[in-house]
């Protein structure tokens, strides 16, 4: 008979922010529950994608395509309710938030410069953002959607339950400058799926309906 103990626990999804300059590990979310589903959308970059008529150019890729995920994350402190200095998931929902805003010194070091009449035009450099689904899918991304249904409150109004929908741009060379460990790692994520193409049953024209026929 097998116990629950001899299981073998699964691998959690997650974030990994890395910091932009040194590379290393800024901070590390893990999703208390993995997504039931996932929706993956992928968009060729064609060179005749934009209608040109060119006869020339309908077989040609320009880039990457355009991928990007969605799922829903649920997060729940309901176990953790006997704490009494627990803020329930308030935490959980921050660390995701925070990853779609400049920090808040950042901000107030470009207002005191505003003050004084000096323009920042440069945009604050985000950290890189890792998505991973496993060992074997790691990708640089962006947050691109957080929708948070908060569901359930504690005695303080702190969220003790909830459901997060996200939604991620994988970041390919096209996005990122050359030699960015972001690239770096999209290369690898993209090697990672050619490899994955080996170990597909190839199909034959008979399958098809095709036989000797069809001209190839």
């Amino acid at each position: 008979m097998t116990r629950y103990a001899d299981l073998a626990k699964p691998i959690r999804s997650g974030i990994v922010v890395i910091d932009p300059r040194r590379g290393t590990p800024r901070g590390i979310i893990v999703l208390q529950f993995n997504p039931d589903t996932l929706e993956r959308s992928l968009a060729p970059d064609a060179a005749g994608a934009d209608g040109a008529g060119d006869r020339t150019e309908a077989l040609r890729l320009k880039g990457p395509a355009t991928e990007t995920w969605k799922f829903t994350a649920e997060i729940d402190a309901t176990d953790q309710l006997e704490v009494p200095w627990s803020d329930g998931i308030a935490p959980q929902l921050a660390a995701l938030e925070t990853l779609l805003h400049p920090p808040s010194a950042v901000l107030r070091d470009k207002e005191l410069l505003a003050s004084f009449g000096t323009l920042e035009i440069s945009p604050v450099e985000a950290p890189l953002t890792l998505f991973t689904w496993g060992t074997k899918r790691v990708m640089p991304v962006r947050l691109t959607e957080l929708s948070i249904t908060e569901q359930a409150f504690d005695v303080e109004l702190n969220p003790i339950r909830a459901s997060v929908g996200i939604g991620l741009r994988v970041l390919t060379v096209n996005d990122l400058p050359t030699g960015h460990r972001g690239a770096e790692l999209y290369l690898a994520h993209l090697a990672n799926k050619e490899q994955l193409t080996g170990s597909a049953t190839s199909g034959r024209r008979g399958a098809l309906g095709l036989g000797n026929a069809g001209g190839f």
